[in-house]
């Protein structure tokens, strides 16, 4: 049987099938789109229309070839959401978190609500573009869109339900949005309340993992030439990432490596300590309620806009040759996860004037930028496993790396020198590989998470720096 994720990234997304034959998982690109932010409005927001033809074409995609998978399912990024009208219709746009318009949002939080108990009932970390500063921004601007509103998606709960007609809101990615009860998993009233969020938008009980939505609209089955079944995977795509990690044993780290860089450990219970507060590390929602406890570094975003400054002169292999070459090292390094870089429009720029801010040293070359930005990286890794280490009370013994970045051989040579570790990189298509795990557990493939795990690390070539 074959089965089809949809990954859906900041930058792209692609549909890629799955299928087990004798324990080994074996998986294929079948279409691939870009997906960028426009400036629409005053605002930076996603193209739902363009996202929603692209997921629909990649189905049809498997109708030409006369694949009709046994299901398919959606992830894509967290945070982001739609608000609909009593008609079903989106109330204005889909505003991305990389928009300025939280600014001060989480100030203006703390006044109803203290840093602390957000942190002690959510367990999530603070960053500017949470779902909770969203709204709450959004309020400011069109209060008569919260109360117009009747229901509340997430990005790839609204491509579902265009696909089936059938809402329904995820566990996984609930979960990033800084509104959810880390203990109860339920939607937290005592942070809904204050922040003044209608409650009546999160009345729909949580689904989970594995759940299935409903059968594609005739139209949609018409469109695509086949008709299968949509269903759940951790609709979060890092909680789908960290599903593909082919884990040696339970001390090891593990990281997301894509966009964003997203570093850290599965545990059975939250951490939501003064501590874990101060060092700003999150419990995100995993499958089978396990905890992400994890850190948001800045990640790949800072190379991607590096490339497109310099116009895409260079391949991604090429910037990498570059930083090799440069003859600068870690006396390099900088704190790559400033707001500065979250969204700059010369990001060249930001990370020379950093750099001559804080070592007086000025950069101007590409392979030094380059540089910069990967010795910053892997100490940024470095950093955070030791904070993870202090937090949990555990020593690791390795690092295991999936998702593109785990392509990149130089950034993995730095960070185990950086940390001292061993760094297994692998599989590639972590997230799309995690999406598919939930499907061949659903689909009596594998048995449970371990087995499909195991199968992973027999499927997919593993490479290891030490």
């Amino acid at each position: 049987m074959t089965y089809l994720a949809v990954d859906i990234g900041a930058s792209s997304g692609r549909h890629i099938l799955g299928s087990v034959e004798n324990g080994i998982i074996k998986i294929e690109e079948i279409y691939r789109f870009e997906n960028n932010v426009k400036n629409i409005n005053g605002h930076l927001c996603w193209d739902l229309e363009s996202l929603f033809e692209s997921v629909v074409a990649g189905i049809a995609e498997c109708g030409k070839k006369g694949i009709k998978p046994e299901s398919v399912a959606i992830d894509t990024w967290g945070v982001d959401f739609v608000l609909l009208d009593k008609n079903h219709k989106v109330l204005g746009d889909a505003v991305a978190y990389r928009d300025s318009r939280t600014e001060n949002m989480d100030k203006k939080l703390e006044k109803l609500i203290s840093p602390e108990k957000l942190y002690e009932k959510t367990g999530i970390q603070k960053q500017i573009f949470n779902t909770i500063y969203q709204l709450m921004a959004l309020k400011d601007e069109h209060p008569e869109y919260i109360e117009e509103a009747v229901d509340f998606l997430m990005i790839p709960e609204y491509l579902n339900y265009r696909l089936t007609g059938i809402m329904k809101n995820e566990y996984t990615n609930a979960s990033t949005t800084n509104m959810l009860d880390v203990r109860t998993h339920e939607w937290c009233r005592e942070v809904l309340e204050p922040a003044g969020i209608p409650e009546r938008l999160f009345a729909r009980p949580l689904s989970l993992p594995g759940e299935i939505v409903g059968k594609l609209l005739p139209e949609i089955a018409e469109r695509t030439g086949l008709q299968t079944t949509v269903i759940l995977p951790a609709t979060h795509d890092t909680g789908s990432a960290f599903l593909a990690v082919p884990a040696r044993d339970d001390n090891a780290v593990y990281i997301s490596s894509g966009t964003w860089s997203l570093i850290g450990v599965e545990n059975s219970v939250p951490v939501t300590s003064r501590e874990s507060l101060q060092a700003n590390f999150t419990n995100e929602g995993g499958y089978l309620f396990r905890y992400r406890y994890l850190k948001n570094i800045m990640g790949l975003w800072i190379i991607q806009n590096c490339r497109r400054n310099w116009d895409k002169k260079y391949s991604f292999a090429d910037l990498e040759n570059l930083a090799r070459a440069s003859k600068f090292g870690f006396e390099i390094a900088i704190d790559i996860n400033k707001q500065r870089f979250l969204a700059p429009e010369n990001m060249v720029f930001e990370i020379a004037d950093e750099c001559k801010a804080v070592h007086g040293i000025k950069l101007s070359e590409p392979g030094d930028i380059m540089k910069c930005v990967y010795v910053s990286l892997a100490e940024s890794y470095k950093k955070s496993i030791a904070e993870l280490s202090s937090l949990t009370g555990k020593t690791y013994n390795a690092v295991n790396i999936v998702g593109g970045g785990s392509k990149d051989g130089y950034l993995n040579e730095l960070t185990g020198k950086a940390s001292g570790l061993p760094v297994i990189a692998g599989p590639t298509e972590g997230t799309a590989l995690g999406n598919l795990i939930v499907q061949f557990i659903a689909g009596k493939e594998f048995n449970s998470l371990q087995e499909a795990r195991n199968a992973i690390a027999k499927s997919f070539e593993l490479k290891e720096y030490k």
